[in-house]
């Protein structure tokens, strides 16, 4: 098998008008129910996707979901793993800190219209809901021209095209997982009040 971009879920492309982050925990109460929901997710995913295409083909609607190395192990244990997956734990650092988030599961929704990324996560959660708790949901819209809130045009220096394929998909250095991926997520937390106090030469 060789590297497809039409064969991984879209992960690097425009980030939409508006966007849906989910978070969830697995209950780890009976293995064998939640290792069904998720594979029944994953099962559905691109029927979900392709019906709300079907009756929105402007909506420019993409979701790729992850699954954590702790979860991983969790629901399938004897299975091969993707040979970089790890859970990031955090960084401390002398000013600030970058916290993990203990998560099992990850979904990013992307759409024009907010609606569908709301339609999407309930569609999800129909499978999930019973065995899962929610851990964090985030919700984010295209700031001007992509700008993040602070005013500054995020991602410059972001491959883009087949230079993002390259850095964003696995290739044949681990061939039972090629055109996968590895998601790590960021949040920042801006003091909009500070930040507006200084001047431009600060």
């Amino acid at each position: 098998m060789s590297v497809n971009p039409q064969r991984s879920q879209d992960v690097y492309r425009d980030a939409g008008k508006n966007v849906l982050f989910l978070m969830l925990s697995l209950n780890r109460q009976d293995q064998t129910d939640e290792k069904a929901a998720v594979e029944e997710t994953a099962d559905r995913l691109q029927a979900i996707k392709r019906s709300l295409n079907v009756r929105y083909p402007d909506s420019h609607l993409r979701i790729a979901c992850g699954i954590s190395s702790k979860a991983w192990d969790y629901l399938f244990p004897q299975a091969p793993k993707p040979k970089e997956l790890e859970d990031f734990t955090g960084i401390k650092g002398d000013k600030y800190d970058a916290p993990g988030t203990p998560a099992d599961l990850f979904f990013h929704v992307r759409a024009d219209d907010q609606s569908l990324t709301y339609e999407v996560i309930d569609e999800i959660m129909t499978f999930l809901r019973p065995v899962t708790k929610v851990v964090n949901e985030t919700h984010g819209f295209r700031y001007f021209e992509g700008r993040a809130i602070i005013g500054f045009v995020d991602g410059t220096e972001n491959p883009v095209d087949a230079d993002a394929v390259e850095w964003g998909i696995i290739h044949e250095e681990d061939p039972e997982f090629e055109n996968g991926s590895y998601a790590f997520a960021q949040k920042y937390l801006h003091q909009m009040d500070a930040w507006k106090s200084l001047s431009t030469e600060q």
